[in-house]
């Protein structure tokens, strides 16, 4: 496979990467495009913020059942997108743990609990970007999605998720479990799933048909709104990364699903 055969469909100049695990290290099977640009990651950034919140649940400083937000939602809640808020502060609201709404405003409280007296930049970097050597990645906004890197960086965060180090087995295991398994909801971009399930912070593929097409019900990732992605299977053994310098829209609801379809068989 070339370098456009990793790009094809992609608008703009995208970059992408694929990843194998070997033992206990990670590779790049096949790279394409700029690595080194710094591009916002969007919702990407809330995978940073489920490794650094799951660190302080390692720690003990903070737990799953902690009642975090005024309406009674607790820290897992917030974390899985079921803690009763809707996308924006603004949004409307349900009782905790009733359905999965995507939620932003959700991610901003957790992380604003978890951190504790910290600032979010100093918190992140401490908890998860200085660990992995992500180098050129810098905190430009809110915790839900406001980080931007390089792809190398991006590259680096799907290498941890896809042979972890930084969390203990059972913390690791808690994260990438669904929660709330039976709950349906919507994916943004890509129509509601009944279930939809969602861990504590990366979204579970499950049985939706969606951008993670045909990669295994265990896999997990998420996706942004400036065309970033990060796909991990761990049954397979494999993570996709991919950039674009065009955002989210419909050329991505219409292409992702074929062609992480076509990286996977390319992989497998």
């Amino acid at each position: 496979m070339t370098a456009s055969d990793l790009t094809l469909g992609w608008p703009g100049e995208p970059s992408v990467v694929l990843l194998c695990r070997v033992g206990d290290d990670v590779v790049v099977l096949a790279r394409a495009g700029n690595l080194e640009d710094i591009r916002p990651w969007a919702s990407v950034t809330k995978l940073v913020v489920a490794l650094a919140c799951a660190r302080e649940v390692d720690e003990g400083t903070v737990h799953d059942d902690d009642v975090v937000a005024e309406n009674g939602a607790t820290f897992a809640q917030l974390l899985a997108h079921c803690g009763g808020f809707g996308l924006e502060e603004r949004d409307p609201r349900y009782p905790p743990g009733a359905r999965r709404v995507y939620s932003n405003i959700g991610i901003d409280q957790a992380a604003d609990w978890a951190r504790g007296d910290l600032d979010l930049g100093p918190w992140l970097s401490g908890r998860v970007l200085d660990p992995l050597g992500l180098e050129h990645t810098s905190l430009l906004g809110r915790a839900s999605s406001g980080l931007a890197g390089s792809t190398s960086d991006l590259a680096r965060l799907a290498g941890e998720w896809l042979s972890p180090h930084l969390l203990s087995s059972d913390r690791d295991t808690r994260v990438i479990t669904p929660f709330g398994a039976e709950l349906s909801g919507v994916v943004p971009g890509f129509g509601r799933f009944d279930p939809c399930p969602w861990g504590l912070g990366p979204e579970i593929h499950g049985t939706k048909d969606h951008w993670m097409r045909s990669w295994s019900p265990g896999a997990f990732g998420h996706f942004g709104q400036s065309g970033a992605l990060v796909l991990v299977d761990r049954e397979l053994g494999r993570a996709l990364v991919a950039t674009s310098s065009v955002p989210f829209g419909p050329w991505a609801r219409e292409m992702w699903p074929q062609w992480s379809s076509r990286m996977r068989e390319w992989v497998q």
